[in-house]
């Protein structure tokens, strides 16, 4: 029997945090772009646009994974979330793929400490408290091998209290 994932969240730079990988909210082309996305690429340096680039994008709701250069993280799992449309456009299902597919591409490269960012928060739009339910529904329905620890990297407070209010909810609710 697996030890149990331990989620917690705070108020983090992604690109400084000390673990085995970071998860980046990509755009389709991963070639870099505004956000959490830029800064990524701003910090692992040239080496990630090049393998980025050998890669050829990631549909929405996928993951593609990619060496974290000159980041403090081994690895860079790019995920691509929705454009928040509404929620009527199968937001919430590529969402939650996000989470899924991310975990899934940790597990397959032994990793045991995670970081996720806020997914389709920003520029896309997505409602941050209806975003941080999904990120942690996924999280605790996660069966980890190698993952022990997951942190949701909170860039503000904004965004630390909505996963805080996420992760005080009783699991399956």
């Amino acid at each position: 029997m697996s030890a149990a994932l331990q989620i917690d969240a705070r108020h983090a730079d992604i690109t400084r945090l000390d673990v085995d990988a970071i998860v980046n909210a990509a755009n389709e082309s991963l070639l870099g772009g505004g956000g959490v996305d830029g800064a990524i690429h701003r910090a692992a340096g040239p080496r990630l646009l090049e393998a980025c680039r050998a890669i050829g994008g990631c549909p929405t709701g996928e993951a593609r994974i990619t060496p974290g250069f000159a980041l403090p993280a081994r690895w860079v799992i790019h995920t691509v979330g929705p454009v928040w449309r509404g929620g009527h456009d199968g937001e919430p299902a590529l969402l939650a793929g996000c989470y899924r597919n991310s975990l899934d591409l940790a597990e397959a490269h032994a990793v045991q400490t995670l970081a996720f960012p806020a997914i389709s928060c920003g520029v896309y739009g997505y409602p941050l408290d209806a975003a941080c339910v999904i990120a942690v529904r996924e999280l605790r329905a996660h069966r980890p091998t190698s993952l022990r620890q997951v942190t949701l990297a909170c860039f503000n407070d904004e965004v630390l209290a909505a996963c805080r209010r996420a992760l005080a909810q009783e699991p399956g609710r």
